[in-house]
């Protein structure tokens, strides 16, 4: 018995090796696979994602080091919260705002893959970062948008693309959309917003999960057309 221990020890220190040197490759779609593994692995697995994101504090955050932090964050053991609290104290996305924004309730619906609710929330923030006349109506004038701080915009995007395993935000529409040189038709259709000539329904038609189009959310107020989403796309925080 003592025998059929130390084996399964063993078997389980060199799948734990394997899954950090996995994590530490240069392909993200790996990273994101040891991060699902090592989320099964028990504690052993989350001090493999503690020492992962310890290793990442100093660095620009990325959809791998956003997926370790809501592993650790949903964990919700004493180990993981004093570790996440201790560093990492607002997420490993800096919530900078240029006008005292707090996106906290954001990153919160992020971590949670509330995906439907973070998008609301992200047309609110919008809303006030236009305007007191854009919050009482809920939704934007295009010529709005150049007004815009970078700083807030970029928080947006990043919590977006960090917390969606670089699957959703402005940026990544906007990639798409360069991609298809600049079509919108070609656009809708790629991330999801029509289908041949009839227009994704909302809310029901449109995929509030990890499994939508790459760039389908946030939605960008896009049932009032392409004006808002085209300034977004223009705008300093993205276009440099």
């Amino acid at each position: 018995m003592t025998d059929l221990i130390a084996s399964s020890d063993q078997d389980l220190s060199i799948e734990l090796n394997q899954l950090r040197s996995q994590l530490n490759s240069d392909s993200q779609t790996q990273q994101l696979k040891a991060i699902a593994s090592l989320a099964t692995q028990g504690e052993l697995g989350l001090d493999v994602l503690i020492e992962f994101l310890m290793s990442q504090q100093t660095q620009t955050p990325t959809p791998v080091s956003g997926e370790a932090y809501r592993v650790l964050y949903l964990a919700n053991l004493p180990k993981t919260q004093e570790f996440l609290e201790t560093h990492f104290p607002t997420g490993v996305v800096p919530l900078n705002s240029e006008v005292g924004a707090d996106y906290f309730p954001l990153q919160q619906e992020l971590l949670q893959q509330n995906f439907q609710a973070a998008d609301l929330l992200t047309l609110r923030n919008l809303c006030e970062l236009a305007s007191d006349a854009a919050v009482k109506r809920n939704w934007l004038y295009f010529s709005e948008v150049d007004r815009f701080p970078v700083a807030d915009l970029q928080t947006i995007d990043t919590l977006w693309r960090v917390h969606s395993q670089g699957k959703f935000g402005y940026t990544v529409q906007r990639e798409v959309w360069l991609g298809v040189g600049k079509n919108w038709d070609k656009l809708w259709q790629k991330i999801g917003w029509r289908s041949d000539r009839t227009w994704t329904r909302y809310p029901q038609g449109f995929t509030w999960e990890l499994s939508a189009p790459r760039g389908h959310l946030p939605l960008s107020n896009q049932l009032r057309g392409r004006r808002v989403i085209e300034a977004l796309f223009n705008h300093p925080a993205f276009s440099n």
